[in-house]
């Protein structure tokens, strides 16, 4: 066994320099100086007898060889924030740091509901958000920056675990009198797809919302161009064309000051499962299940 061995935090800076492509962003990242970074990650290439990253004045080049190492890197230490998960899973539940990462289609609805009453409940806990789209806060989860996702499935997360919280019934919203509204619901077979406003590529509430429809030639005949569900409900109170809204959204006053209305969505499956998830055989999986029951109760 080698007598001198990366330590996590060379491991850390490496990781982040991949992660960020820029010295000063790493840095600022890993809250340390950007020679301090620079240095660290010399010394884990001097102690490996490797060059790991090129460097220019203005490219950050990884070495194939060092892309292998930043994935071995990020399983290291993935490995060793379950251990300290280990140690604080002992302890009290739901106390101490807990990473969760939200995606924009819930944390705004679903989040001032229930963090006041979370934050008087559970006062030991400290709850670190981050709001991410669906891909990059299952990146997160598996790369050891979130604890846990609370998303809309199905979605592909790869080896995690879940908790059901609820079922998000899905409308469509149209602005108000317009000829193609029906007094009480909308089938699928009635959405123009010219007229359909999704949200851009990213955000799993597209692929819900298609899936829904099972209508597959609408993912190519729809305008994708919103970035957020406000975006999109101010663009149909514009009479640019109809979107589909989860319930949560509608139920936390998203259409306040606009004249759209919405309709439900008349298919096989209209909802999308709002799930907490986290990483498979975590040792706090007692603990996420706990945080889901306390999600599902507000």
């Amino acid at each position: 066994m080698s007598t001198y061995l990366p330590t996590i935090k060379q491991l850390q800076y490496l990781v982040a320099l991949h992660e960020h492509g820029h010295f000063g962003r790493a840095a600022e990242a890993s809250f340390v100086s950007q020679s301090t970074l620079s240095a660290g990650i010399r010394e884990l290439e001097t102690l490996l007898g490797v060059t790991l990253v090129e460097r220019s004045r203005r490219v950050v080049r990884f070495t194939p060889l060092g892309n292998s190492v930043v994935e071995k890197a990020h399983r290291l230490l993935r490995e060793a924030e379950e251990l300290s998960e280990l140690v604080q899973a002992s302890g009290k539940p739901l106390s101490g740091e807990l990473r969760m990462s939200v995606i924009p289609t819930i944390a705004p609805f679903m989040l001032p509901r229930i963090l006041p009453r979370l934050r008087k409940e559970r006062p030991a806990l400290k709850l670190f958000l981050r709001e991410e789209t669906s891909a990059d806060a299952i990146e997160s989860l598996h790369h050891g920056r979130a604890d846990c996702v609370l998303l809309a499935l199905p979605f592909p997360c790869g080896e995690i675990e879940s908790e059901h919280i609820a079922n998000d019934q899905l409308f469509v919203a149209l602005p108000k009198d317009d000829p193609r509204d029906p007094p009480k619901e909308i089938t699928a077979s009635m959405i123009d797809g010219g007229q359909l406003l999704l949200l851009e590529d990213g955000h799993c509430l597209k692929e819900h919302a298609l899936a829904a429809c099972n209508r597959p030639e609408l993912g190519t005949s729809a305008t994708m161009i919103g970035t957020s569900l406000h975006t999109l409900v101010q663009m149909v109170d514009n009479h640019l064309g109809m979107t589909m809204l989860p319930e949560m959204a509608i139920d936390s006053g998203i259409l306040i000051g606009t004249d759209v209305v919405v309709r439900p969505l008349k298919a096989a499956n209209p909802t999308r499962e709002i799930a907490l998830v986290w990483r498979k055989n975590s040792p706090r999986a007692d603990e996420f299940k706990l945080l889901a029951q306390e999600l599902k109760a507000g």
